[in-house]
Protein backbone atom coordinates (compact mmCIF):
# COMPACT_ATOMS: atom_id res chain seq x y z
CA UNK A 1 0.00 0.00 0.00
CA UNK A 2 2.60 2.57 1.03
CA UNK A 3 4.78 1.25 -2.05
CA UNK A 4 1.64 2.13 -4.39
CA UNK A 5 0.68 5.65 -2.63
CA UNK A 6 4.89 6.86 -3.15
CA UNK A 7 4.62 5.19 -6.67
CA UNK A 8 1.09 8.23 -7.09
CA UNK A 9 2.62 11.01 -5.41
CA UNK A 10 6.03 10.64 -7.74
CA UNK A 11 3.92 10.23 -10.87
CA UNK A 12 1.43 13.55 -9.86
CA UNK A 13 4.98 15.53 -8.77
CA UNK A 14 6.15 14.66 -12.12
CA UNK A 15 2.72 15.83 -13.93
CA UNK A 16 2.91 19.13 -11.93
CA UNK A 17 6.55 19.40 -12.67
CA UNK A 18 7.80 19.08 -8.91
CA UNK A 19 11.75 17.98 -8.36
CA UNK A 20 11.19 15.03 -5.95
CA UNK A 21 13.85 14.84 -3.36
CA UNK A 22 14.06 11.35 -1.75
CA UNK A 23 11.94 11.37 1.98
CA UNK A 24 14.49 11.10 4.99
CA UNK A 25 13.89 11.49 8.64
CA UNK A 26 15.86 14.15 9.92
CA UNK A 27 17.70 13.43 13.26
CA UNK A 28 16.91 15.60 16.02
CA UNK A 29 19.36 18.45 16.99
CA UNK A 30 21.01 17.88 20.41
CA UNK A 31 19.11 19.19 23.60
CA UNK A 32 20.35 22.57 24.84
CA UNK A 33 22.46 21.87 28.08
CA UNK A 34 20.94 23.22 31.96
CA UNK A 35 21.38 26.72 31.98
CA UNK A 36 24.19 26.74 34.44
CA UNK A 37 26.27 24.53 31.93
CA UNK A 38 26.16 26.30 28.96
CA UNK A 39 28.77 28.78 27.56
CA UNK A 40 28.09 32.63 27.63
CA UNK A 41 31.37 33.54 25.65
CA UNK A 42 33.47 31.89 23.15
CA UNK A 43 36.59 32.95 22.01
CA UNK A 44 38.57 31.87 18.89
CA UNK A 45 42.06 31.89 18.57
CA UNK A 46 43.07 31.61 14.69
CA UNK A 47 46.75 31.01 14.91
CA UNK A 48 46.39 28.65 17.74
CA UNK A 49 43.13 27.02 15.71
CA UNK A 50 41.90 26.69 19.55
CA UNK A 51 38.30 27.70 20.25
CA UNK A 52 37.24 28.03 23.86
CA UNK A 53 33.93 28.35 25.50
CA UNK A 54 33.93 29.71 28.70
CA UNK A 55 31.04 30.59 31.52
CA UNK A 56 31.50 33.63 34.25
CA UNK A 57 35.06 33.60 32.86
CA UNK A 58 35.68 29.87 33.29
CA UNK A 59 36.92 27.76 30.19
CA UNK A 60 34.47 25.10 29.72
CA UNK A 61 35.83 23.60 27.08
CA UNK A 62 38.61 23.83 24.54
CA UNK A 63 38.49 22.80 21.04
CA UNK A 64 40.66 22.56 18.09
CA UNK A 65 39.13 23.81 14.55
CA UNK A 66 40.03 24.95 11.10
CA UNK A 67 39.23 27.33 9.57
CA UNK A 68 39.17 29.14 6.16
CA UNK A 69 41.39 28.12 3.36
CA UNK A 70 43.15 31.37 3.53
CA UNK A 71 43.61 31.49 7.76
CA UNK A 72 45.87 34.36 7.69
CA UNK A 73 44.42 38.26 7.96
CA UNK A 74 40.59 39.08 8.98
CA UNK A 75 38.12 38.65 6.42
CA UNK A 76 37.71 41.69 3.92
CA UNK A 77 35.24 40.54 1.17
CA UNK A 78 33.47 37.69 -0.23
CA UNK A 79 34.91 34.90 -1.68
CA UNK A 80 38.65 35.64 0.23
CA UNK A 81 38.11 32.52 2.00
CA UNK A 82 39.22 33.94 5.36
CA UNK A 83 37.21 33.37 8.73
CA UNK A 84 36.65 37.33 10.13
CA UNK A 85 38.18 38.51 13.52
CA UNK A 86 36.52 40.47 15.68
CA UNK A 87 33.32 41.18 18.12
CA UNK A 88 30.42 38.96 16.99
CA UNK A 89 27.55 36.77 18.67
CA UNK A 90 25.62 33.95 17.76
CA UNK A 91 22.84 34.83 15.42
CA UNK A 92 20.96 31.55 14.50
CA UNK A 93 21.45 27.65 14.43
CA UNK A 94 20.91 25.58 11.70
CA UNK A 95 19.81 21.96 12.67
CA UNK A 96 19.86 20.97 8.52
CA UNK A 97 23.46 22.36 7.62
CA UNK A 98 25.27 20.37 4.95
CA UNK A 99 27.65 20.27 7.54
CA UNK A 100 25.90 18.73 10.21
CA UNK A 101 24.76 21.18 12.52
CA UNK A 102 25.87 24.62 12.16
CA UNK A 103 25.82 28.36 14.25
CA UNK A 104 25.63 31.43 12.52
CA UNK A 105 28.41 33.93 13.19
CA UNK A 106 26.88 37.36 12.79
CA UNK A 107 29.28 38.48 10.68
CA UNK A 108 29.47 41.25 8.83
CA UNK A 109 28.66 43.31 11.74
CA UNK A 110 28.80 47.37 10.89
CA UNK A 111 32.32 47.69 10.98
CA UNK A 112 32.89 44.98 8.53
CA UNK A 113 29.94 46.38 6.23
CA UNK A 114 31.79 50.01 6.64
CA UNK A 115 35.05 48.87 5.39
CA UNK A 116 33.67 46.89 2.27
CA UNK A 117 31.78 49.52 1.15
CA UNK A 118 34.56 52.10 1.58
CA UNK A 119 36.54 49.41 -0.63
CA UNK A 120 33.48 48.79 -3.31
CA UNK A 121 33.41 45.11 -2.27
CA UNK A 122 30.79 42.82 -0.96
CA UNK A 123 31.79 42.08 2.74
CA UNK A 124 30.11 38.06 2.21
CA UNK A 125 28.21 36.34 5.01
CA UNK A 126 27.17 32.87 6.09
CA UNK A 127 30.40 32.46 8.92
CA UNK A 128 29.26 29.11 10.55
CA UNK A 129 30.85 27.10 13.41
CA UNK A 130 29.96 23.72 11.76
CA UNK A 131 30.69 20.03 12.10
CA UNK A 132 32.10 17.91 8.98
CA UNK A 133 34.53 15.02 8.76
CA UNK A 134 37.48 17.29 10.07
CA UNK A 135 38.99 14.29 11.10
CA UNK A 136 39.66 13.78 7.39
CA UNK A 137 40.71 17.08 6.96
CA UNK A 138 44.30 17.70 8.38
CA UNK A 139 44.39 20.81 6.92
CA UNK A 140 42.31 24.63 7.07
CA UNK A 141 39.12 23.63 4.41
CA UNK A 142 36.14 25.60 5.03
CA UNK A 143 35.33 29.15 2.94
CA UNK A 144 36.06 31.39 6.01
CA UNK A 145 34.28 29.10 8.96
CA UNK A 146 35.70 27.69 11.77
CA UNK A 147 34.98 23.71 11.63
CA UNK A 148 34.87 21.04 14.33
CA UNK A 149 34.21 17.21 13.98
CA UNK A 150 30.36 16.51 14.15
CA UNK A 151 30.49 14.77 17.83
CA UNK A 152 32.21 18.28 19.02
CA UNK A 153 29.49 20.42 16.75
CA UNK A 154 26.92 18.15 18.86
CA UNK A 155 28.63 19.31 22.12
CA UNK A 156 28.85 22.82 21.11
CA UNK A 157 25.37 22.73 19.93
CA UNK A 158 24.04 22.25 23.65
CA UNK A 159 26.55 24.16 25.62
CA UNK A 160 26.19 27.30 23.09
CA UNK A 161 22.73 29.58 22.81
CA UNK A 162 21.68 31.71 19.96
CA UNK A 163 22.82 35.49 20.93
CA UNK A 164 26.23 34.23 22.93
CA UNK A 165 29.19 36.76 22.50
CA UNK A 166 31.87 35.66 20.27
CA UNK A 167 35.56 36.66 19.51
CA UNK A 168 37.35 35.34 16.86
CA UNK A 169 41.56 36.51 17.13
CA UNK A 170 44.55 36.66 14.80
Amino acid sequence: MLVAAVGLLHGMAAVCGLLMVPLAVAAQPPTMAPLTQRADRILVDKSERRMQLLREGKVLRTYRVLLGDAPVGRKRQQGDERTPEGEYRISGRNPYSRFHLSLRVSYPNADDRRQAHARGVDPGGDIMIHGGNSALYPFDWTDGCIALTNTEIEEVWRLVPTGTAIRIDP
